[in-house]
C-alpha cells in the first residue's frame, strides 16, 4: 500500500519548509489566548539542543514534536478588505487536551524549554481552563517567582489575585503548550495602550476566553478536530505586521497550492466554481465566504485597488 501523500512524512516536510522560511509566522493557542513567533529574514537562530523541530532567538522560540494524528488544514477567510489565509494544525478532539487547570499553578522547573539557560525557570500554568492549551509563564528571577507564588491556587483574573497588576512589570517569560510543542515568548508584555512588539508576542483577551470556543466561528475546521496552532505563510498584500504591500502574486500562489493540498475538497471545488452549493460537511456561512475570497482575489489579480483597510484580524472574523 502507497503511504498517503498527506500522511506523517508529509506533514514532517511542511513543517521543516515553512520553519526554514523566515516569511512564515506561527501561532499556538486558542480562542482569546495565542502566542505567535516570527523572525527577521537575517535574524541570528539556536538550533534546539534535541530532536524537536524548530529553533530559538533571542525574542522567542519554537518547539515542535508532531505526532501521527497531527492533520494540517488551509483555508482562507473572507473579510471587510479581502482575505486572510492559515493553515491550521489540529489533533483529534479525543486527543487534543492539555491540563485545563482552572487557577494559577506551579509546576516546577520548565525542563523542556527550547533553551538551555532556561530549563530551571520556574513555569506557572496561568489557569486559563483551555481545551488544547496550557498558557504558563516562566520565571527566574526569584522576586518575580516569589510575586508568582502569591497568586497560585486563584483565578488569573480574581481582583484578589495579586499576579494581574503585576504582571506587565514582571515581564515573565510566555510559554504556551499543547500537544504538538510549544511556543515560547521572550519580549517585555506592552503595558496599557502599547502595542504589541515586532516578533513574537502574546495576546490573552478575558472577553474572547468566555465564549469558551477553540476557534472562531467563521474557521472552517473539519468537525471532531481542534486546532492548536498554525503557520502563517507570507501573505500577498500584508505583511507580517498587517501593513498593506504591493500585491505579490507569487505569494499567491504560493499558498493556492498549499490550499488545493491541505485544504476542505469541498470549500476548494466552491471557491473555483466547481460547486455551487455546500454539501454536508460545509457550512453555507463558509461556502459563501469561500465565495468571497475568490472574488476579492479576482480583483487584485485582475489589478483592482481595494480602498478598505479594515483590521484583518480573527477577533474581527469572530463577530462577523
Amino acid at each position: 500500500m502507497q503511504p498517503s501523500p498527506n500522511g506523517p512524512d508529509a506533514t514532517v516536510a511542511l513543517l521543516r519548509e515553512a520553519l526554514a522560511n523566515p516569511t512564515t509566522a506561527w501561532s499556538l493557542g486558542s480562542f482569546g489566548a495565542i502566542a505567535e513567533f516570527m523572525r527577521d529574514p537575517n535574524e541570528p537562530i539556536l538550533t534546539l539542543p534535541d530532536e524537536r523541530l524548530g529553533m530559538a532567538t533571542t525574542r522567542g522560540a519554537i518547539a515542535l514534536t508532531p505526532s501521527s494524528d497531527l492533520r494540517p488544514v488551509a483555508y482562507e477567510t473572507a473579510v471587510s478588505s479581502g482575505w486572510n489565509h492559515t493553515l491550521a494544525l489540529c489533533l483529534p478532539e479525543a486527543t487534543c487536551a492539555m491540563n485545563r487547570r482552572t487557577v494559577v499553578t506551579e509546576l516546577g522547573p520548565d525542563r523542556n524549554a527550547a533553551r538551555v539557560e532556561d530549563r530551571d525557570g520556574i513555569l506557572f500554568d496561568l489557569g486559563l481552563g483551555l481545551l488544547a492549551v496550557d498558557a504558563c509563564v516562566r520565571a527566574s528571577d526569584p522576586e518575580a517567582v516569589a510575586q508568582l507564588r502569591a497568586g497560585v491556587g486563584m483565578p488569573l483574573f480574581d481582583h484578589a489575585n495579586p499576579i494581574g497588576p503585576r504582571l506587565v512589570a514582571m515581564s515573565p517569560h510566555r510559554v504556551f503548550l499543547a500537544r504538538i510543542g510549544r511556543v515560547e515568548v521572550y519580549a517585555p508584555i506592552p503595558g496599557p495602550g502599547g502595542t504589541s512588539p515586532e516578533g513574537p508576542h502574546t495576546h490573552v483577551l478575558p472577553k474572547l476566553l468566555r465564549s469558551g470556543r477553540t476557534h472562531a466561528a467563521t474557521t472552517p475546521i473539519p468537525a471532531g478536530w481542534v486546532p492548536c496552532a498554525g503557520l502563517h505563510p507570507a501573505h500577498p498584500y500584508k505583511d507580517m505586521l498587517g501593513g498593506r504591500i504591493a500585491f505579490d502574486v507569487g505569494r499567491y500562489e504560493a499558498f493556492q497550492t498549499l490550499l488545493y493540498r491541505w485544504g476542505d475538497p469541498e470549500l476548494v471545488a466552491i471557491k473555483r466554481g466547481e460547486a455551487e452549493t455546500p454539501g454536508g460537511t460545509v457550512s453555507s456561512r463558509h461556502a459563501q465566504s469561500a465565495r468571497r475570497v475568490a472574488d476579492a482575489q479576482a480583483r487584485y489579480l485582475r489589478g483592482e485597488i481595494i480602498e478598505s483597510l479594515a483590521s484583518d484580524d480573527e477577533d474581527a472574523e469572530a463577530t462577523a
